[in-house]
C-alpha cells in the first residue's frame, strides 16, 4: 500500500531524503533504445540542467544526483531555515521564475499599491508560496512536468512520460546519507556506463570532482561547486553548513568503492578501507551492499533502529517496516 506524503517526508524527522523518479513503463528517456535505435542521450543534459537550475529558485540543496536511461536520482536536503529568512519580495521573485503567479503578487512587484485588505490576502498566498518553495513534491512535479513536455513535443506525442509517483527514501543519520550518496553517485559504474567516477557523466561526483581538480583548498566550501551542497567537514559546534563529511574523506570512499564494485570480487574486502567507514561505523562488508543494493533493500526509512523509533512520531507510523535491514546493515 503506497504512504501519503505526510507519511514519508517530515523535517522532524531528517532534512534528508532520496527520490527516484521512473519513466512510465521504463521507456527511455536518455541513451539509445535497443529496439528503435534512436538516441536521447542529449536528454540527459536536460535533466541535469533542469535539477541545477532548480535548485538556484527552491530552498532545496542537492546533496548528490545521477541522471540514468531510464530514470533519474537525486538527495534533497530541505533548508526550511533558508526559505524562512527570505523577505516577502524575495518569495515572490522567486515564484515568478516557475510560474506567473497572480494579479495581486503582478500587482506587488510593479510596485503598486494595495489596499489593506489586498495585502492580508497576499501575505496568505506569500506564506503557502514560501512553504512550496521547499517541498520536495514542488520540486519533482516542475521538474517532470517541463522535462515531460519537451520529450512529448521533440517525439510529437502527447501523454503521460513518467511514473505516477516517485520514491522517497527518509536517510536518518550519517551512515545513511553517506551511504545513499554513494549509491547515487556509483550509479553509472554498476551500470557499466563509466569505468570510474570522473567519467560518470552527469552525476554531481564527476560535478566535484571537476571542481576539487581545479581548487587550492578543495575542502573549503566556498571552493566547492556553487550548484551542490558542500561538504563542510566533521560535525563540530563551529562547522559551516554542509554535509558533515570532508570532500576529499568522501571522494576516496567513492573511489574505493566504484573498484570493488568494478573487480566483482564479492566477499574479498581490500585492506586500505577508508577511514570514513570506520568513522561511520560501518562494516565494509555492509557498506559495499550498501553500495549495491540501497534503493532495493531499504524502505521508505533508513538508519540505525534508535534513529527509525525516533522518526516513527512525526512521520506518523505505527511500525517500522525494514527495521531488520537496517539493524542488520547499520548495526
Amino acid at each position: 500500500m503506497t504512504l501519503p506524503r505526510a507519511q514519508q517526508i517530515s523535517l522532524d524527522a531528517t532534512p534528508y531524503y532520496h527520490c527516484v523518479s521512473r519513466c512510465v513503463r521504463r521507456a527511455f528517456l536518455c541513451g539509445i533504445d535497443r529496439t528503435s535505435g534512436s538516441s536521447y542521450e542529449h536528454r540527459r543534459q536536460w535533466v541535469e540542467d533542469k535539477i541545477l537550475h532548480l535548485a538556484e529558485i527552491f530552498a532545496l540543496d542537492i546533496c548528490a544526483f545521477a541522471v540514468m536511461s531510464n530514470h533519474y536520482h537525486i538527495v534533497f536536503h530541505i533548508n526550511k531555515d533558508k526559505a524562512d529568512r527570505w523577505s516577502n519580495e524575495e518569495v515572490i521573485s522567486r515564484w515568478h521564475r516557475l510560474y506567473r503567479g497572480n494579479l495581486l503578487s503582478q500587482k506587488y512587484i510593479a510596485e503598486k499599491t494595495l489596499s489593506k485588505a489586498e495585502n492580508c490576502l497576499l501575505e496568505e498566498i506569500v506564506a503557502n508560496w514560501r512553504v512550496r518553495l521547499h517541498s520536495i513534491s514542488q520540486f519533482m512535479q516542475v521538474l517532470n512536468e517541463s522535462i515531460a513536455r519537451e520529450a512529448n513535443r521533440e517525439d510529437g506525442c502527447s501523454g503521460r512520460f513518467w511514473e505516477g509517483r516517485y520514491k522517497s527514501q527518509a536517510l536518518l543519520d550519517d551512515a545513511a546519507l553517506a551511504a545513499c550518496m554513494a549509491y547515487v553517485d556509483l550509479n553509472p559504474i554498476r551500470a557499466q556506463l563509466a569505468v570510474t567516477p570522473e567519467q560518470s557523466e552527469h552525476t554531481s561526483v564527476k560535478r566535484r570532482i571537476e571542481r576539487a581538480g581545479r581548487a587550492r583548498l578543495p575542502n573549503h566550501t566556498r571552493q566547492q561547486p556553487l550548484q551542490l551542497m558542500p561538504f563542510a567537514g566533521h560535525p563540530r559546534q563551529d562547522a559551516p553548513f554542509g554535509l558533515p563529511f570532508r570532500l576529499t574523506d568522501y571522494l576516496q570512499l567513492i573511489d574505493w568503492t566504484g573498484r570493488v564494485i568494478r573487480d566483482e570480487k564479492r566477499g574479498v574486502i581490500p585492506s586500505d578501507t577508508p577511514a570514513i567507514v570506520e568513522r561511520l561505523r560501518i562494516e565494509p562488508k555492509h557498506w559495499l551492499y550498501c553500495s549495491t543494493q540501497f534503493e532495493s533493500r531499504f524502505k521508505n526509512l533508513v538508519g540505525r533502529l534508535r534513529a527509525l523509533q525516533r522518526a516513527c512520531i512525526p512521520l506518523q507510523r505505527e511500525r517500522i517496516s525494514g527495521s531488520s535491514a537496517c539493524q542488520m546493515l547499520f548495526g
